[in-house]
């Protein structure tokens, strides 16, 4: 396990690492990616900008697929009810703010969750997308910079 966890970060396998963890803690399985990413950081200083930028798109993916899942989800709900459930107050709030609802998908516990909604509404995937990245890309940038700044000296670029 010990040999694993220095393989993992190293520099040419830590952004893999970084890229799995971040996609999968967007799906709907809970765990956290800032840690890994922040532990990337302080291991390889050298790789602030590449971790950030290869985290994102792992949530980003991971958010994307939890897109689909509530879309697929959607599409067998209505094949198998004949009517309609009534809409909860979230899902009219996400409908009447649509794609740029999606900025909130980095939220911790309601986020991931979001990302399914936005499917099941069928709301446009790549402006989703969009949305997603950014709010995601802000998350990682202040989570990762605010524990930069608690710990001076520790990350040098």
């Amino acid at each position: 396990m010990h040999q694993l966890l220095q393989a993992m970060a190293l520099p040419q396998y830590g952004l893999v690492t970084v890229f799995v963890v971040s996609l999968i803690s967007a799906t709907l399985l809970p765990m956290a990616s800032v840690p890994a990413v922040y532990g990337l950081i302080k291991l390889n200083p050298d790789l602030f900008w590449p971790a950030l930028l290869v985290a994102t798109a792992g949530n980003t993916a991971g958010g994307a697929i939890s897109y689909w899942m509530g879309y697929g989800a959607e599409r067998a709900w209505e094949s198998v009810s004949r009517s309609k459930p009534t809409d909860a107050r979230a899902l009219q709030w996400l409908q009447r703010w649509g794609p740029p609802a999606c900025l909130l998908s980095w939220l911790p516990f309601v986020g991931d969750p979001l990302c399914a909604v936005a499917g099941w509404l069928r709301l446009p995937f790549w402006r989703c997308v969009a949305y997603m990245a950014t709010g995601k890309f802000a998350r990682y940038f202040v989570y990762v910079g605010a524990l930069w700044w608690a710990a001076p000296g520790a990350v040098q670029l």
